[in-house]
């Protein structure tokens, strides 16, 4: 649906374009008047502009004119019963997209609506990926060794080029650790960054619409092919194709993702000729990929292909001091999304965030972090608007006893709770409200760490 503005005087013929267009789902408004139509437009901020030359208060010329002095995207359709080519050239430089000779037929206004909108979209569409694209390929944050050691490898196999087909690249690592953000780091810090990066989750579809996407077909190939249909590793040709889950993909397409990365050769469902393509293959899985080797469930021959060059993301948990930094950004970024610029955690917040084990990685942080910044009351971030089950998250992995009264995550816990019973004066029912449990769980955290209450 497209919100389209009609400026004409002819009140027949615009009542009955806009009940027209409004069969085919678009949202129209109508104006007789040059100021009728700016007051119109300003309110609106219509996708299309269809405008008649001669109005009762002015021109459209005049009309242009004072709409592309601020909005630059709007697409505009001039139409007149005195069309001539130095009209035409007049109307283009004032900055129309379009120039129609009354008498108009309805459908052909329509089609020409329909494609500039069309056109608009997929301009913006394209605009907004290749944004967020280079975006992602400089968004993996962290201070820690472990992913500046990351980065570091990134940008080594990112820099290996050549002709033809590229060694692929297997990312491994748990849920939420951010292996999609690696994998366009690896394209767009490569000479292939202006070139196609296309992606697809093998986990997300049947196999044989998988094949289908991949490969493409041929007309008639089965029964609802009734046009030739270009697959993604045509699309990517020159580029870098990522496989996301390719831990889950079928078998049969395991073989000839196999062929693939050998020649880069393949042949369209229904086809006869084998195509060439010249794309990198960027894999990721959060599967132990030897495990479903030993079970069945993967070629080891496509396993081995694979792991040439492997990078290994590291789960939140072991980037040591990167759980607060992240929580920072994050808060920050929220922060200005959500118009909470001011917005910050607190020590206790940053502490709860410190003893955090982290299972669903950087996406559960971020996911907090944004639920936080949403909720909080105020604009420092308390410990239990986190909402963190970090002390029961504590007492499960605890049950193997004291062996793990020294770590890390024991000694930040223990600091949140003195700094809790500090700020509440040691009242267990405030201290537990501050920090979001329960009474009875305070105690429990109370007297593993010898605390008085």
């Amino acid at each position: 649906m497209s919100n389209i503005l009609i400026v004409d005087d002819e009140v027949t013929f615009a009542k009955n374009l806009a009940k027209y267009l409004t069969r085919f789902n678009h949202d129209v408004a109508t104006a007789a008047t040059v100021a009728e139509g700016l007051q119109l437009f300003r309110s609106r901020s219509p996708d299309v502009l269809v405008l008649d030359f001669r109005l009762p208060d002015g021109t459209g010329m005049d009309f242009i004119e004072q709409v592309r002095a601020t909005d630059e995207s709007v697409h505009i359709i001039l139409i007149t019963g005195y069309g001539t080519v130095e009209l035409a050239v007049d109307a283009m430089k004032a900055g129309a997209n379009d120039l129609l000779t009354k008498p108009v037929s309805l459908n052909e206004l329509r089609e020409r609506i329909d494609a500039m909108t069309q056109q608009q979209r997929t301009s913006s569409r394209l605009r907004y990926f290749e944004s967020r694209e280079r975006e992602a390929s400089h968004s993996i944050l962290g201070q820690s060794p472990a992913i500046k050691a990351l980065t570091q490898r990134i940008e080594r196999m990112a820099s290996v080029d050549a002709e033809g087909m590229l060694p692929p690249i297997l990312i491994t690592g748990e849920t939420g650790t951010g292996k999609e953000l690696v994998a366009r780091a690896c394209h767009f810090l490569s000479a292939r960054r202006d070139r196609p990066f296309i992606e697809i989750n093998c986990a997300a579809m049947p196999p044989n619409l998988l094949e289908t996407e991949l490969f493409g077909h041929e007309r008639g190939a089965f029964t609802d092919a009734k046009e030739r249909k270009i697959g993604l590793l045509e699309a990517a040709d020159g580029g870098t194709l990522f496989l996301d889950e390719v831990g889950d993909m079928d078998l049969t397409l395991q073989a000839k993702l196999l062929k693939i990365i050998e020649d880069g050769r393949f042949r369209r469902i229904g086809a006869v000729q084998e195509q060439q393509v010249y794309v990198r293959i960027v894999a990721a899985t959060n599967h132990d990929l030897q495990a479903r080797v030993d079970e069945g469930a993967f070629r080891a021959d496509l396993y081995f292909r694979l792991r040439v060059l492997q990078l290994s993301v590291p789960p939140l948990r072991d980037r040591e001091d990167d759980a607060t930094y992240l929580a920072q950004q994050f808060c920050q970024q929220m922060g200005l999304r959500y118009r909470r610029e001011r917005i910050h955690l607190g020590p206790q917040a940053l502490a709860a965030i410190a003893a955090h084990r982290w299972p669903g990685n950087v996406r559960e942080l971020r996911n907090v972090i944004e639920q936080a910044v949403l909720l909080a009351t105020t604009d420092t971030i308390e410990a239990h608007e986190l909402m963190l089950p970090a002390l029961r998250s504590s007492t499960t992995s605890d049950t193997s006893g004291a062996g793990e009264s020294g770590s890390a995550l024991d000694r930040s816990e223990r600091e949140l709770l003195v700094k809790a019973l500090a700020e509440s004066n040691h009242n267990v029912s405030q201290a537990a409200r501050i920090l979001g449990i329960s009474r009875d769980t305070l105690r429990y955290r109370l007297e593993k760490h010898a605390l008085k209450m």
